[in-house]
């Protein structure tokens, strides 16, 4: 297993300058007085393809020799990873596809196809994730690009904490969800190195808690196919995230659905921000106990605004 060094991030960040943006670092007065801590939102709801993934997604494709980008690049994914890498391999001119569970939001799906790349739906369950994959890897050779457990994508993913403190300067805490762990792995790894008094927090769904069992228990517990409204963080975590995690991480922070959907509804109402349920749990997280955050500086990651609008989860309740 090669874990990503800090020098990793360095050369990621600028192997994908060039195809991505860097998005702003916006405030809120609102959820300042609401939290009573200084709340910094790193943007990648700005982001092209509208989330965070885009980079490790391009810094995986961009790290590939010639020889290997011809056989293209294949992943599993319910979203944002997917149309990620479907736009990274667009951008080089390889082929991309992406194994989606059939409950995948449509939006999403659309927005894969959109980028150019081919789709193979399967049942709503990591195996069923993994065995259809890995029937496509071995038939066609294309590069798998695992959604986290890669360090070319946690490389990639560290950018957007590296921005953050370039822009924002010191942080006492960096809040960002959490799924399989590649966000929170790419922040760790870079706070860790620039500025190891930052606390980091994960925040996760209450029902999709596998990672806050696994925090505790000290060990792995995976939680196949949970039912959240965050799509986004559904996954467990894996060997290289689990490092980061174990290694690095402060706490993790619960929210339930309801929490979930009052929060980005508020980010919606007061920021004019379209983000996605995922980036909602960070804000929900913050809000629930401000106890852990006030009178701090704290870096909000924002992963995400890819949201199926006929589906908005307040209109569903």
């Amino acid at each position: 297993m090669y874990i990503p060094t800090y020098d990793d991030v360095l050369t990621a960040h600028e192997r994908i300058r060039p195809w991505i943006h860097r998005t702003p670092v916006l405030t809120s007065e609102t959820l300042d007085r609401m939290s009573g801590a200084e709340l910094l939102f790193k943007c990648e709801n700005l982001q092209k393809a509208g989330a965070f993934k885009v980079r490790g997604a391009t810094n995986a494709v961009f790290s590939l020799t010639e020889e290997q980008a011809r056989r293209g690049v294949a992943t599993h994914s319910s979203g944002n990873h997917a149309l990620s890498l479907s736009r990274a391999a667009g951008c080089r001119g390889i082929p991309g596809t992406v194994i989606m569970p059939e409950t995948a939001s449509k939006a999403k799906m659309r927005a894969v196809e959109g980028y150019g790349g081919e789709i193979i739906t399967c049942r709503p369950s990591l195996e069923d994730r993994e065995r259809t994959l890995n029937a496509l890897v071995e038939r066609t050779g294309a590069n798998f690009v695992h959604p986290y457990n890669d360090h070319r994508v946690i490389a990639g993913q560290a950018t957007c904490s590296l921005e953050l403190h370039e822009d924002a300067g010191p942080l006492d805490a960096v809040v960002a969800p959490i799924g399989g762990g590649g966000m929170i792995s790419g922040t760790s790894l870079t706070i860790s190195s620039i500025a190891p008094h930052t606390r980091i927090y994960a925040a996760e769904p209450a029902n999709a808690d596998d990672a806050y069992r696994s925090f505790h228990a000290g060990r792995i517990i995976e939680d196949d196919a949970p039912d959240t409204v965050a799509d986004g963080l559904r996954v467990s975590l894996r060997d290289l995230t689990w490092h980061f995690v174990s290694s690095y991480v402060t706490g993790i922070l619960l929210a339930t659905e309801e929490e979930i959907i009052d929060a980005m509804r508020l980010v919606w109402e007061r920021m004019k921000l379209v983000i996605e349920p995922s980036s909602a749990v960070a804000v929900a997280a913050i809000l629930k106990n401000p106890e852990l955050f006030r009178g701090q500086r704290v870096g909000v990651i924002v992963t995400g605004g890819n949201v199926d609008l006929y589906k908005l989860p307040w209109l569903q309740q």
